[in-house]
């Protein structure tokens, strides 16, 4: 099995070599999906176990059942098969009432975003809520956009996909303020990623990576998907700080840096 593991990462390095170098990450058994914001970055296996990353091992994060985890400047939340919410509070996870979530992302400047799983409508918690939750008492969202299955943000700018795989970008205003209006990109992406420092990268809906590129002051969504070549489809990817984190559809995980 490592020498499998080893000849397939030979492989990813050849076939990204004039973009990104890629090598095997610390080892994670059977990942399933991965997110990394300041720093931190956590995941859930298959078995839906959440971990963190501390130098070069993953190591158990509370004892919740999860099945998405994300990090960043508001704490670290997950959610759970029956699309419960959740925050890591004080070495656990404390899981909060109000709306059922079937996807969660802690990537912006402070608020947290998340998909409603009645309705596929974007909720938005804001920073000053999000930070004072402690793991009592319900949370109070705000509506952000209209339907949408996957979704992300950073520093300025929210993106996210569609259940029919539509791109679309909105700047967000005052933390958890309305939307200016959400423009449509591309189609053809089943989710997307926002770093910290306002990346934006995709995964196509046959396993290709993308990254958001020419961005400039008449186009803050860019104008073209720039292709990240890797050796076999991928899963699911997160980055942050200059390193790209991606799941491939056998479950190894890989780190690629510039």
């Amino acid at each position: 099995m490592k020498v499998a593991a080893a000849f397939i990462v030979v492989l990813c390095c050849l076939a990204a070599s004039h973009a990104l170098t890629c090598k095997e990450g610390p080892r994670f058994y059977s990942p399933e999906q991965m997110d990394a914001g300041l720093g931190h970055v956590v995941g859930v296996d298959r078995y839906k176990r959440p971990y963190f990353l501390s130098g070069l091992s993953f190591y158990s994060l509370g004892s919740a059942s999860l099945k998405h985890v994300t990090t960043g400047p508001s704490g670290t939340w997950g959610c759970d098969s029956y699309n419960k919410v959740y925050k890591f509070v004080a070495g656990n996870w404390k899981v909060a009432s109000g709306y059922t979530l079937q996807q969660v992302d802690a990537g912006g400047p402070g608020q947290v975003v998340g998909i409603q799983s009645s309705s596929n409508r974007t909720q938005c918690l804001s920073e000053a809520r999000a930070l004072a939750f402690y793991g009592t008492g319900s949370l109070t969202w705000s509506y952000l956009s209209n339907v949408l299955m996957y979704v992300s943000c950073g520093p300025e700018t929210c993106w996210g996909v569609t259940n029919d795989y539509k791109v679309y970008v909105a700047k967000i205003r005052d933390n958890c303020g309305r939307a200016t209006g959400w423009q449509y990109v591309s189609r053809g992406m089943k989710m997307i990623d926002v770093g910290t420092d306002g990346s934006v990268y995709a995964l196509s809906t046959s396993g290709l990576v993308y990254q958001r590129t020419a961005f400039s002051s008449r186009s803050y969504y860019g104008t073209r998907w720039t292709n990240i070549p890797m050796c076999m489809p991928i899963k699911h990817l997160t980055y942050d700080l200059k390193n790209l984190w991606v799941v491939t559809e056998s479950r190894l995980l890989l780190v690629c840096t510039p």
